[in-house]
């Protein structure tokens, strides 16, 4: 069964936990062809210009797969999501606004608003984990320290089942930064 018609919302990184609305509906989702990474440069919400942090984005990446949530917004709100969505995922056009096909675990396929890296941006940057671990420890932006973020969506994946190898390494090495390790 496919749902064409409802405002869905795919989450994989902040929007797990801070989704700016409260959705009528939350499933756990994948997306084929994608992965998590922290491969955005943020000079706005979790790091500056002069001391950038890093973001999660989906990357392209065949044969990859991102599990996250699919968000389901109220009707009756859906242009107020879409605005809200747009002032704070396209503050600096290095995400692309797209529709992608979500598998849900309840069996439905569902389109949903997912928000994915322009490679071409400035602000993209393919980093190894130990840069990724530096530039996260020492960033903060205009939402909070850059770290925090890293912790947060660390936890909701683990809350949620998801083992990402990636962000336990970053966890355990950004805290060992912060111990002087």
């Amino acid at each position: 069964m496919t749902d064409q018609t409802a405002l869905w919302v795919f989450g994989y990184g902040s929007l797990l936990w801070n989704p700016g609305f409260t959705p009528e509906e939350v499933v756990v989702a994948r997306l084929d062809g994608w992965h998590r990474s922290f491969c955005m440069s943020s000079i706005h919400h979790r790091g500056s210009p002069e001391t950038p942090g890093l973001v999660l984005a989906l990357d392209r990446a065949p044969g990859a797969v991102c599990t996250g949530l699919a968000l389901r917004a109220p009707e009756a709100e859906r242009e107020r999501v879409i605005a809200m969505l747009r002032e704070r995922e396209l503050v600096s056009a290095a995400y692309l606004e797209t529709h992608q096909p979500l598998a849900l675990t309840d069996g439905r396929v569902v389109e949903a608003l997912t928000y994915v890296i322009d490679p071409e941006h400035e602000q993209y940057v393919a980093l190894d984990l130990e840069a990724q671990a530096r530039r996260i420890a020492g960033a903060v932006g205009g939402r909070g320290p850059n770290d925090e973020y890293l912790f947060n969506t660390a936890a909701h994946l683990t809350e949620m089942g998801v083992h990402d190898p990636d962000l336990d390494w970053l966890v355990a090495r950004v805290k060992a930064l912060h111990a002087g390790g």
